[in-house]
């Protein structure tokens, strides 16, 4: 989306600021943003659950997606190099995800057998002097 829309403002200069903001305005610009913020709120999310190990080669098949976008939707030539580097990519998140799973999941402490939730909000008990 960025690709496209960015193709369609041509050339920005870093001598230009101003010139950034037809090309945020942009639909296919501010969609391709929008999209990128879902991709690195998904993404801390899931680094909250599992190792950097674990996730980043994971977000790597997002080259795959990228590659084949590329060639049949914006009819862009992926030379035998880049398909070559995709397939290594792939083939290292298949050795990584094969390994052994080194995450480990915490279980919640409870207050007490039976305990209702506690409350945050309550004020904090004053200290005499």
């Amino acid at each position: 989306m960025l690709s496209h829309g960015m193709k369609q403002i041509g050339s920005i200069s870093t001598h230009h600021l101003l010139s950034i903001v037809p090309a945020i305005l942009n639909p296919w610009v501010a969609a391709g943003i929008l999209l990128l913020l879902a991709f690195f709120a998904a993404y801390t999310t899931a680094l909250s659950w599992a190792d950097l190990t674990y996730v980043l080669p994971a977000t790597s098949l997002g080259y795959v997606l990228l590659a084949l976008i590329a060639m049949f939707v914006l009819h862009e030539h992926v030379s035998p190099s880049r398909w070559l580097g995709i397939t290594l990519i792939t083939g290292g998140v298949g050795f990584v995800a094969g390994g052994p799973e080194i995450t480990t999941h915490q279980k919640p402490e409870l207050h007490g057998e039976g305990a209702g939730p506690t409350r945050i909000d309550a004020p904090a008990p004053r200290v005499q002097p």
